[in-house]
C-alpha cells in the first residue's frame, strides 16, 4: 500500500499522477468540416493495415483481439471502411478511440512496494483504434522523406532501415578512421521519456512548415490530445482520467511522430557521423 492511499481511489490516484500527468479535459469542435484534398480510403488499405496486425496482441478497452476485426473485414470488407473513412476526410481522433488501459505490475525483486516506482504499467491501447494508426502511419510515412522531415541519419521506426543497419555503419565508420591511423570517440545520448514529452503543437508546426496535407496534421494534433487512461489492478476503481501522454506506447504512429520529432536535434559533426 502507497503511504496515504487507504481507499482504491486514492490508490488510483497515487499510481495514475507519477505514470500519466493529468491533463484539462478540452472540448471537442462541435462543427467538423471535411478537408477537400484529402485521398480517400480504399478497402485494400484497410487490408494492408490488419495484416500487420498481431493477432496475439492484447486489446485495450474495446476488448476485441485484432482476429475478430481481420474476420469482419473478410465478411464485410467495407464495414470498417465506412466506419474510418469519415474520420480520415476530417482529419479527426474521436475521443472514443483514445481510451486507455494501464495495467499495473509489480516490479519483482523490490524489497517494498510503498513506492509508485516500485511498480511498471502496461498500456494497452484499442484495438480498433490501432487500424486506422497504421493507416495514417503509412501514409504520413509515405510523405515524411520526401517533406525532409525525418533526418537522413535516422535508423529504426522506418520501413527499411533498423538498429542493426546503425550498428553496422557505426562499426564501419570506427574501423575505416582507425586503419587511417585516426583517433575515435563515440558519444551516446538517451533522451529520457521521449514519447511522454513530444509536444503536439510544435509537432503539428513542424508538419505544417514543410506543407503536410492538412487532414494529416489535423489528425495529428487530434491524435495526441485530449487521451484518457484507467488503471487496472486488484481492486481498482477502473475510472478513466484524463492523461498527458503524448505520443502513447504501443500505437503503431508513435515510433514515427517522434522520429519527425527530434529530427531537428541532428547536427552534422565535421569529420564525424551521426546516427539516430
Amino acid at each position: 500500500m502507497l503511504p496515504g492511499a487507504t481507499t482504491p481511489l486514492e490508490l488510483n490516484k497515487a499510481l495514475l499522477e507519477p505514470f500519466f500527468p493529468g491533463e484539462p479535459t478540452r472540448p471537442v469542435d462541435s462543427i467538423l468540416l471535411p478537408f477537400k484534398d484529402c485521398p480517400a480510403l480504399g478497402v485494400d488499405e484497410v487490408g494492408r493495415a490488419l495484416a500487420k496486425s498481431s493477432p496475439s496482441s492484447a486489446p485495450g478497452p474495446d476488448i476485441t483481439p485484432n482476429s475478430v476485426w481481420k474476420r469482419i473485414h473478410r465478411v464485410a470488407p467495407h464495414l470498417i471502411l465506412d466506419l474510418l473513412s469519415p474520420l480520415v476526410n476530417h482529419g479527426f481522433h474521436p475521443p472514443t478511440l483514445k481510451l486507455a488501459d494501464g495495467i499495473v505490475l509489480d516490479k519483482p525483486g523490490k524489497p517494498s512496494y510503498d513506492s509508485p516506482s516500485s511498480f511498471r504499467v502496461i498500456v494497452l491501447l484499442q484495438t480498433f483504434s490501432k487500424i486506422l494508426e497504421r493507416i495514417m502511419n503509412s501514409r504520413l510515412s509515405c510523405v515524411a522523406r520526401v517533406a525532409g522531415l525525418l533526418n537522413p541519419h535516422q535508423c529504426g521506426s522506418l520501413a527499411g532501415l533498423s538498429a542493426a543497419d546503425a550498428t553496422t555503419t557505426l562499426t564501419h565508420e570506427v574501423k575505416t578512421l582507425q586503419m587511417a591511423g585516426r583517433k575515435v570517440s563515440t558519444h551516446f545520448l538517451d533522451i529520457k521519456g521521449g514519447f511522454d514529452n513530444v509536444n503536439a503543437s510544435i509537432l503539428c508546426s513542424m508538419l505544417k512548415a514543410k506543407a503536410v496535407n492538412p487532414y494529416l496534421v489535423s489528425w495529428t494534433r487530434s491524435f495526441l490530445t485530449g487521451r484518457t487512461c484507467r488503471l487496472r489492478f486488484q481492486g481498482s476503481p477502473k475510472v478513466f482520467a484524463p492523461v498527458a501522454v503524448r505520443t502513447p506506447q504501443g500505437s503503431p504512429v508513435s515510433p514515427l511522430l517522434f522520429v519527425i520529432y527530434v529530427s531537428q536535434l541532428h547536427h552534422e559533426i565535421p569529420q564525424g557521423l551521426t546516427l539516430s
